[in-house]
């Protein structure tokens, strides 16, 4: 067990986690990696929200499955309050799956077309506990209570409801076993604009009156200003610069965060910044650049870093930061 661990137990601490997926290039070709995660470490204190953040294709929906179990690491450890929860015995998974709940991002892929809506809800409750029919009723009701839903819907279908109470359906299922944490992969990116806030001012209500812990996955920087306490910024499977939510907005370090943030709208001119356009896409993760992997498009780049790989260095002001630029 790592000493962070031992000094001071977070409710969820990842040490290194790492998802590479084996992919073949032709009959007799010997098979390459794709590093979709590769050593990212984190800790995540209870009743605490961190936002996950990064271009498309960073690794931040790969982690979110690694957290659920929905995938498998190829390494590195996980931890809920000191317990390792990589581990295989029935305890455990049984465990993981009343703790740790996903909200996924299509509020209509994650619906069952053919259930109603209190089967939905019911099933996590059927699998995993002894409560009667009466009893898991009950529970549902309660739950849709909470996430804004009339008793009457129990006996509706997913197509009957709109994309904002699809989610909150959604959000519904992820709360039936009463989870610690709450896995929110772009819960808000496929709703319209006038229902974001109201989904995402719900997730807060419940998250101070039931005590949850949130990561919370977008692309969204203005979304994630306004819910996160920490932030984590990746870039192709790699953290580049972590630290709470007020360090990283008012000063952001690394050149890959500076670039995300200018790109966000703010209402106020004060608060603007001069657009840093990033040129060139984004590296694949078949064949990754030599060195720090924002070489070949950093504005501020040096031959250092076309060579060496910068590590995450903890700064005075609770930040952690990989770059050469900023030491």
């Amino acid at each position: 067990m790592s000493e962070s661990i031992k000094q001071a137990t977070p409710l969820l601490e990842a040490v290194n986690l790492k998802k590479y997926y084996p992919v073949k290039k032709g009959l007799f070709a010997k098979p390459q990696l794709v590093k979709a995660l590769d050593g990212v470490s984190f800790c995540l204190e209870k009743g605490q929200t961190l936002a996950v953040v990064g271009e498309s294709g960073c690794g931040k929906s790969t982690l979110g499955r690694l957290l659920t179990m929905i995938e498998t690491p190829t390494d590195g450890e996980l931890y809920y309050n000191g317990q390792n929860f990589l581990e295989n015995d029935k305890t455990t998974q049984k465990l993981r799956r009343q703790k740790i709940q996903i909200v996924f991002q299509n509020p209509y892929g994650s619906l069952n077309p053919r259930k109603k809506i209190g089967s939905i809800l019911e099933e996590p409750l059927v699998i995993n506990t002894d409560l009667t029919a009466a009893q898991r009723k009950a529970r549902v009701l309660e739950i849709m209570a909470k996430v804004g839903l009339r008793a009457e819907f129990y006996h509706r279908y997913p197509h009957m409801f709109s994309g904002g109470q699809r989610q909150r359906i959604a959000i519904a299922r992820g709360l039936m076993l009463q989870p610690d944490i709450v896995v929110a992969d772009e819960p808000v990116s496929a709703l319209d604009v006038s229902v974001r806030a109201q989904v995402l001012n719900l997730m807060m209500d419940l998250q101070k009156e039931m005590g949850l812990s949130y990561v919370f996955i977008s692309h969204d920087l203005s979304v994630v200003e306004h819910i996160a306490d920490q932030v984590m910024v990746m870039y192709l499977g790699r953290c580049v610069e972590q630290g709470r939510v007020e360090a990283i907005f008012k000063n952001p370090r690394h050149p890959y965060t500076q670039a995300l943030l200018s790109a966000t709208p703010r209402l106020s001119p004060k608060l603007s910044s001069e657009r840093i356009k990033l040129e060139g896409e984004l590296p694949s993760p078949l064949n990754p650049p030599k060195g720090c992997a924002f070489h070949t498009r950093c504005r501020l780049a040096t031959e250092r870093c076309k060579q060496e790989q910068p590590l995450l260095k903890d700064y005075s002001d609770g930040t952690r930061i990989a770059c050469f630029m900023v030491e």
